[in-house]
């Protein structure tokens, strides 16, 4: 059950009940690929840095282990020690990012493995399935991401099909819940907005899928070539045409920038690898910008990562030079705390917002935000 709390102008203040626990939103999703943060952190560490969801990738759990092998161990959540929301993606994205490695049919796609090169089909069924046997609190439907700036024809003959694919994904997961030896039989169904930069095929698209009663409701197809500006325009072209009371998913955005911009049209969940992977290269987020660890000015610096942080890294006073010291020789303790610090750099500016929205000045406290990140210092 989602909840809507408060709104300030499209910004959303929401709370969504679910069976693995509650997530208070505006929330970032903590990309967790392979059940794993690339960076070395456990559940125990996100729960650490106030992670609310995990965030899993369908296509590489199946291709790497296995969704029945995991299916058999009890599903994710028992596979990974990790007892709250997790959403799992369809799939979807592989037939955008694998292009080299992919043939699309009405019924699905063919890939080609990114590993070993083995054969593999995916349809909405069979992605259905899939994260049935993961037990996934939330499911997104299979879709198609065309890029970006495609050609029309192209993204309207994607978009009427991707819609095609939702009904079969509805379907398909209702019979799966139903099922004794589901995992989780209260899975959760997001479908997806997709229609590229083109407003009116997003728009129609939008109240097309908005009139299936879904559980939520995402839009993807974005941050894939366009511009900030484009990026903001489709949003702000598709959220008047969802539904307010289920939550709304901007896929894989993005910077602390983009998210403050996306709260304020109408967005509440967030996902991005940029916290992850951005700090295992050694560049960490702070209310003053992004201090970029590696550099020499920082060898003799004993202030930690950002002065007032409560993140575990912060908190325990070690340095900017150790960290440094740490990335340069490649110790695996700095990529450790250069990730756990982002993370929770990201769970912490979403309470931020979350906060603001509460007490009815999240537009003075995106300005204010705004504006130190991109004129603060960090010397």
């Amino acid at each position: 059950m989602y909840t809507l709390l408060k709104q300030e102008g499209m910004a959303k203040r929401a709370r969504m009940e679910t069976v693995h626990g509650t997530i208070e939103t505006p929330v970032f999703m903590n990309v967790a690929t392979a059940a794993a943060i690339k960076g070395g952190l456990s559940a125990g560490d996100l729960r650490s840095i106030d992670t609310q969801v995990a965030l899993c990738n369908t296509y590489h759990l199946h291709v790497r282990t296995g969704d029945k092998t995991i299916h058999q161990l009890g599903g994710l959540h028992h596979f990974m020690r990790w007892d709250r929301p997790i959403l799992t993606d369809s799939g979807g994205f592989q037939v955008f990012s694998l292009a080299e490695l992919r043939k699309i049919k009405e019924e699905g796609v063919w890939f080609r493995s990114h590993i070993d090169g083995a054969k593999i089909f995916m349809g909405p069924e069979e992605s259905m399935q899939i994260q049935s046997n993961l037990g996934s609190t939330i499911a997104m439907a299979f879709d198609e991401c065309p890029p970006a700036l495609a050609d029309r024809d192209y993204v309207t003959n994607s978009v009427d099909r991707t819609t095609r694919w939702l009904e079969r994904c509805r379907k398909e997961l209702a019979r799966l819940n139903a099922m004794e030896d589901t995992v989780n039989r209260h899975q959760l169904l997001f479908g997806i907005n997709q229609g590229a930069i083109y407003h009116d095929i997003r728009i129609r698209h939008a109240r097309e899928i908005s009139d299936m009663d879904l559980d939520g409701y995402a839009i993807g197809g974005l941050a894939v070539g366009e511009s900030h500006e484009q990026m903001y325009s489709v949003i702000e072209a598709v959220t008047p045409h969802l539904p307010k009371d289920r939550p709304t998913y901007l896929m894989g955005v993005g910077t602390p920038q983009n998210i403050l911009e996306a709260v304020d049209r109408g967005v509440d969940f967030f996902d991005c690898v940029y916290p992850s992977r951005n700090g295992r290269h050694g560049n960490l987020y702070t209310h003053k910008g992004t201090v970029h660890i590696r550099n020499a000015r920082y060898q003799l610096d004993q202030r930690p990562i950002e002065e007032g942080c409560s993140c575990p890294v912060c908190r325990a006073g070690y340095s900017r030079a150790y960290l440094r010291h740490l990335v340069k020789a490649q110790e695996a303790l700095g990529l450790r705390m250069c990730v756990m610090h982002n993370l929770y750099f990201y769970n912490h500016l979403m309470q931020e917002i979350r906060d603001a929205l509460d007490q009815g000045r999240y537009a003075a406290f995106k300005k204010e935000t705004l504006e130190q990140m991109e004129t603060g210092e960090n010397d």
